[in-house]
């Protein structure tokens, strides 16, 4: 048994290539082998979102407080709450993030394959996160981080 108390782990900034404005990523649960879960609670200033990306072997995310929204590739901008519960099939193309004027938080969930947890692509443009226009493909490169 391994215990990791809280405020063990310091807290990061969601790094600029990956994320649209102030988000903040506290690590919750990382791999130990052969563990393959990884998790992070996210938290998105209004306005902040991620960009688009995959998950090899898909994505949980479960909201725990604020307003947020989730996009998936060609689909239509959908609104979170605590509570929601969200899931992001493997390789399927979609965004999430706060809403225009309230911060949201969820714990994000992924499986480790073959040493990633995310591929991460181009960013969402303030027009598409207003109105849910998906950009057109584009892979930008970069690996390891929750999202």
């Amino acid at each position: 048994m391994e215990i990791i108390r809280a405020g063990s782990r310091a807290s990061g900034k969601g790094p600029e290539d990956w994320f649209t404005g102030s988000v903040r990523i506290d690590p919750l649960i990382n791999p130990f082998a052969p563990e393959r879960v990884q998790g992070a609670t996210v938290t998105f200033e209004p306005g902040a979102r991620t960009a688009w990306h995959t998950h090899p072997l898909g994505q949980t995310l479960i909201v725990t407080a604020g307003l947020g929204r989730v996009q998936r590739w060609e689909g239509a901008i959908e609104e979170i709450r605590p509570g929601d519960v969200v899931w992001f099939p493997p390789g399927e193309k979609h965004w999430h993030g706060a809403a225009p004027d309230t911060a949201m938080t969820h714990i994000a969930l992924q499986e480790v394959q073959d040493g990633k947890v995310v591929d991460w692509m181009e960013k969402v443009s303030d027009e598409q996160y207003g109105s849910g226009r998906a950009p057109e493909a584009r892979t930008v490169s970069g690996t390891a981080s929750q999202g």
